[in-house]
């Protein structure tokens, strides 16, 4: 069975003999790398070869950057291949320039427009005034994002990013997940999460323009990009919970995020995409009913220690899919702890719908010799979830 065939089942519920996916759930932390290398990782995977720049402004729209090095990165470490790729609406069109100087600070327009304050003698970057805030800032961002798309969102660029997945993914060499940020998200990356909470009281109108905004370039675009390869999973950064619940109530997130998926998944489901997922950390377990409602089939990372526990959320949410949910922290704990937690998510693994993983990108507290460990594992975990009802054996752990 091919990577990409493992991966399409065990997020359809079905039971192989040879076992589920076995990946890993984010690309991973640059200072963990970085780290590892000094323990036995070799010496090509620091972070500045996972994450080069961009060598072409279009690259930052129609991304790939990180795709083949970290599916070799993962190869290396055993994991079933994913290669993970990206399109980025180009909000980000601006040259970075210099709008001030002196001997406490730099202040710079980066390339997102936002006016940032880089202090010299310490590590801290201010954030001093962001790329929207009212009608004028919008419609003049709006326009420069329409002269990107026209000079660097081309036909030809697409094919060059996308189209040479399309041949190793039909093989099955590899599965795909797909990232484009999501309604909450880019309304947050625009205004500020605090500007932002305060337009949906003040300033709705100008939240709504963001968001058809943003739907009718994803409908565009989505149509040609899912002609060229169709991924396993597709999903949405939104990031709108804190440890202590979601940050807009659900009749909130019905208007201002839930309306804009009820437009967009049924338009991905028709693309052929089976598996749409929201990509969001804290504890929101309130909203799952209104994602569920607007078409999301599934989550990730299911961020533990903001308590949540997919557990007990899949008691209540029996057809919910899942992707990560391995307390991360738990790694640099060593052996014991490693196969508690595997413990914990078995219930979970064994009704199918789930590629575990960890909740998040593993920390550098976590050693490699440890992080190696965990990884056996999971592979190990995953090949016994067989095609029967007896997964795991009283040796298992």
């Amino acid at each position: 069975m091919t990577a990409a065939e493992r991966m399409f089942k065990t997020l359809n519920f079905e039971k192989m003999e040879e076992g589920g996916a076995f990946a890993e759930t984010f690309f991973p932390w640059d200072l963990s790398v970085d780290r590892w290398v000094q323990e036995g990782l070799p010496e090509k995977f620091t972070s500045s070869y996972l994450y080069p720049r961009p060598r072409e402004r279009y690259m930052r729209y129609f991304n790939d950057l990180m795709t083949e090095h970290v599916y070799e990165y993962e190869q290396f470490l055993g994991y079933d291949g994913v290669k993970r790729m990206s399109f980025c609406i180009p909000f980000k069109g601006f040259d970075e320039k210099i709008l001030e100087e002196n001997d406490e600070y730099i202040l710079k327009m980066d390339e997102d427009g936002w006016q940032r304050a880089y202090y010299k003698k310490r590590s801290l970057v201010k954030e001093i005034k962001p790329v929207v805030d009212g009608e004028e800032t919008w419609e003049r961002l709006k326009e420069n994002t329409l002269r990107e798309i026209e000079k660097y969102c081309t036909d030809e660029n697409l094919q060059r990013t996308y189209g040479k997945y399309k041949e190793g993914h039909e093989r099955g060499d590899y599965s795909l997940r797909f990232r484009a940020s999501g309604f909450f998200w880019t309304p947050r990356e625009l205004l500020g999460v605090e500007e932002q909470l305060m337009a949906y009281y003040e300033m709705p109108e100008l939240l709504h323009e963001i968001n058809d905004f943003v739907l009718e370039i994803y409908l565009h675009y989505f149509d040609k990009i899912f002609d060229i390869v169709k991924p396993e999973v597709v999903l949405f950064p939104e990031d709108l919970s804190g440890a202590n619940g979601p940050m807009i109530s659900p009749a909130m997130f019905d208007e201002f995020v839930g309306s804009y998926y009820e437009k967009l998944i049924p338009f991905l489901k028709k693309k052929g995409v089976k598996n749409v997922f929201v990509d969001t950390d804290g504890e929101f377990r309130q909203l799952i009913p209104n994602f569920r409602k607007a078409g999301v089939d599934g989550f990730l990372p299911m961020d533990v220690n903001a308590g949540m526990d997919i557990v007990k959320v899949r008691e209540e949410f029996p057809d919910i899919k899942f992707i990560g949910a391995y307390n991360k922290l738990v790694i640099a704990e060593g052996e014991e702890a490693i196969d508690r937690e595997f413990q914990r998510l078995l219930p979970v693994i064994r009704q199918g719908g789930y590629v575990p993983g960890a909740d998040h990108q593993v920390a550098p507290s976590t050693s490699f010799e440890n992080y190696r460990y965990y990884i056996k594992r999971l592979k190990e975990v995953m090949q016994q979830a067989g095609a029967d009802s007896k997964y795991f054996t009283k040796n298992t752990f």
